[in-house]
């Protein structure tokens, strides 16, 4: 433990330091979750549901042609040209639009005319309003597929609660709005998740990619499964393709007390203040959304016992959510014995920060909040590449967490080979924009892969 850090500190975070033996405790207990998830008949009381994505074939390298995609990601949303020239050449125009936030929380109607009208002007620009073309459409929300084209929200997360879109097709909800704005062709939307685009995308020029994987807002994991084990896909036994993307929603998993053992008194305030308490659990020990408010629980509870921070009150960090996961990434980015990231931060939140103790208290606090992150996630993939029971594979990754915290790929990668069967072979690779490439390629090997 780090001498400049006060014990009281060491005390306050210790349960978010995971030891091996309750890492394997994880996988254990997540392996019988997804199991459960892809069983018919104990699937509908699983909290890893396990969704069928009816994304049967993987890019071969071979797809061609133009596709929209559409971007749904939570808190950003974009519209994408992808035109698919050669598995070397792909060529990408996009727009992110600035999403009122307003939309989150007010009628679904809204949202969907919303993403009609942004996908409406974004084709005026290209001069694509009067050509045809499929649209690839990147939903990340928990959804049951039921064919590609066919999607019903079970829950919104991330901060969103639109009326009457829940139990809901999201595809028809879009087909409606562009239909109400009647200037566009498009011939067909295909639904997939963002970790399904994450694979895909990596998959494009990496066959041996058998995992997507996001970390960022939320997390969530897909892996290709054999078919036969879909038991929810109703042609499991006779498909004549060995292959289902299963879309694991594994945010959920511990929504059934069985991650308790993992989770500490700053999680279970956070919980509380979510729209959705007591759902979510996993993605809550995880991602970017929350990551930032459990350190600042920390930090409050150390300034109330006068143990950091003494007389450098800041009025910022008393308020919710003010410490963002991003200052995490900062801070655990100066050099050991350094602070500037850190004083920088202490200052944007209105603090002096002058003593050397509570910038290295501060750091300890991020560190073990990241680090737990990070451990569960390699829990997650490990049980994964368990499930597939195979020696060598890739895993596709994309999320702000993933890509701007400093140690966050050496953690996972370091984690997962403490557990991993010796001789595995594994590579993390970042996912070239999985929710637009790779909306467009699930769009384009759908339409390659269409009766003729």
């Amino acid at each position: 433990m780090p001498s400049l850090v006060n014990s009281e500190v060491e005390l306050a975070v210790k349960g978010f330091l995971i030891d091996q033996e309750k890492m394997v405790e994880v996988v254990e207990r997540m392996g019988k979750e997804l199991k459960m998830g892809l069983a018919k008949d104990t699937h509908p009381r699983a909290v890893i549901k396990c969704f069928v994505s009816y994304v049967q074939d993987l890019p071969t390298g071979k797809e061609r042609g133009k596709f929209l995609a559409l971007d749904l990601g939570g808190t950003n949303f974009r519209v994408l040209i992808v035109n698919l020239v050669s598995s070397s050449d792909v060529q990408i125009i996009s727009k992110s639009y600035n999403f009122p936030p307003a939309l989150m929380t007010g009628p679904g109607k809204a949202l969907f005319d919303f993403l009609a009208e942004s996908l409406e002007e974004f084709c005026k620009e290209q001069g694509l309003e009067d050509t045809p073309l499929s649209l690839g459409f990147t939903f990340s929300f928990p959804c049951q597929q039921q064919g590609l084209s066919k999607a019903i929200l079970v829950t919104w997360t991330k901060g969103f609660s639109c009326e009457g879109v829940v139990g809901k097709n999201v595809v028809s909800l879009l087909q409606e709005a562009i239909d109400r704005r009647g200037n566009l062709k498009i011939t067909n939307i295909v639904v997939i998740n963002d970790t399904v685009g994450t694979l895909m995308s990596c998959a494009y020029n990496h066959p041996n990619c058998r995992i997507g994987l996001i970390v960022g807002t939320g997390s969530n994991a897909c892996y290709v499964e054999k078919t036969v084990n879909a038991e929810c896909f109703e042609g499991y036994q006779t498909s004549p393709k060995p292959s289902m993307v299963i879309n694991c929603e594994w945010g959920a998993f511990g929504d059934n007390g069985v991650l308790e053992f993992v989770r500490t008194s700053y999680d279970r305030v956070v919980d509380k203040i979510t729209p959705n308490p007591g759902k979510q659990t996993f993605e809550k020990c995880i991602s970017g959304m929350y990551m930032g408010e459990l350190v600042r629980l920390v930090v409050i509870e150390m300034i109330s016992k006068n143990l950091m921070f003494v007389g450098d009150n800041s009025e910022k960090l008393q308020q919710r959510w003010s410490f963002k996961t991003s200052y995490i990434s900062d801070i655990e980015s100066d050099a050991p014995g350094e602070y500037r990231h850190c004083s920088r931060v202490l200052h944007d939140l209105g603090m002096m920060g002058t003593q050397e103790t509570d910038k290295e208290a501060l750091r300890f606090i991020c560190e073990a909040v990241s680090s737990r992150s990070a451990k569960l996630c390699a829990c997650g993939l490990v049980t994964l590449i368990n499930k597939m029971n195979i020696n060598e594979v890739i895993i596709g990754i994309d999320g702000s967490v993933y890509r701007y915290h400093p140690k966050y790929h050496e953690l996972l990668q370091f984690h997962m080979k403490k557990l991993l069967k010796p001789g595995l072979k594994f590579e993390l690779v970042v996912s070239e924009d999985g929710s637009g490439r790779g909306a467009a390629l699930v769009a384009a090997t759908a339409a390659q892969n269409k009766p003729k």
